[in-house]
């Protein structure tokens, strides 16, 4: 059976359902980011994550057990899905909850969403995925969309650079954990490899809180914090994480992170709305380039795959 990195250098079409699953994500991440930062301000950290990655691992579990029924991994599988847990859960969940926590939500989003360009470079070494021209410009355009919008937080390097490390820290870890993911053969489908990699990292991250942190009191959040917290369970942390990783099984793993891109876009102007962060002509330039981007690597090959006629 061909890859969908041969399917693509061969010119075939890429799968029309990933194309409606980013389209689900750029929205339903974009939304996650100041939902992250309505809940941080009234839950510690690590307590948090545990919640918030139990909820995935529950959901996702789940859904495999009434689909087909939970499938544990191959003996071969147990290791390479504790690396992949290790980078896609561990490093990114820790390091953005310490981020958002010390910086503008929809600022930290486009920080995390460099994740991209460490993907393209990533994958090429890991994965000998080609860096084509046109991946190139997409990047380009995306980077430079991405750097319009951090202009103003070289400030806060300056002044709060510890939230702006954690948050490149969870891009690269985030990156390296794509392309991992896309490397193995798995023999699971996807719902049951992300909801065993959410159980790992909720393992651990309990535990860490339990050493710690004191255990919060839930019955004193806000319902504005509780509503935060619904939002976030249902669907950034069991629709999203199945949908991208399903996204990855389907796309080159530099196509599908940079089909990404459109995320923090929407996480800055939901943070404006939600959290009266402000937006003005930075952020509708990196729209525009951000935009340029995904059509570049997503609309315009599909455009030269289409049969000519006569």
């Amino acid at each position: 059976m061909s890859s969908p990195q041969r399917a693509y250098d061969d010119g075939k079409s890429l799968p029309v359902a990933g194309f409606f699953l980013l389209a689900a994500l750029s929205l339903f991440w974009g939304l996650n980011w100041p939902g992250m930062k309505i809940a941080l301000g009234e839950l510690p950290i690590w307590w948090f994550r545990a919640m918030s990655v139990s909820a995935g691992a529950f959901g996702l579990l789940t859904i495999a057990y009434f689909s087909n029924g939970v499938r544990y991994p191959a003996a071969w599988e147990i290791k390479p899905l504790l690396i992949c847990a290790v980078f896609n859960i561990l490093g990114w969940h820790l390091f953005t909850g310490y981020g958002v926590s010390l910086m503008p939500a929809g600022r930290a989003s486009i920080i995390a969403f460099t994740m991209p360009v460490w993907a393209s470079l990533f994958s090429s070494v890991i994965l000998g995925e080609p860096i084509t021209r046109l991946k190139l410009i997409g990047l380009a355009l995306g980077v430079a969309g991405l750097a319009t919008l951090i202009g103003p937080d070289l400030v806060v390097l300056q002044t709060a650079p510890v939230g702006a490390a954690f948050m490149l820290g969870a891009a690269v870890s985030w990156a390296i954990g794509t392309v991992l993911f896309k490397k193995y053969a798995w023999t699971s489908p996807v719902v049951a490899l992300v909801g065993w990699q959410l159980l790992i990292g909720a393992v651990v991250i309990t535990l860490g809180a339990a050493i710690l942190e004191p255990v919060p009191d839930l019955t004193r959040l806000s319902d504005r914090a509780i509503l935060a917290l619904a939002y976030l369970f249902a669907l950034p942390m069991v629709f999203c994480q199945w949908a991208y990783f399903k996204v990855v099984r389907m796309f080159p793993a530099a196509i599908a992170a940079i089909g990404t891109l459109a995320v923090p876009v929407v996480g800055v102007y939901s943070s404006a709305l939600i959290l009266g962060e402000p937006v003005g002509w930075p952020e509708l330039t990196a729209m525009a380039l951000i935009c340029c981007a995904l059509a570049v690597v997503l609309v315009v090959p599909a455009l030269g795959r289409r049969p000519r006629s006569g």
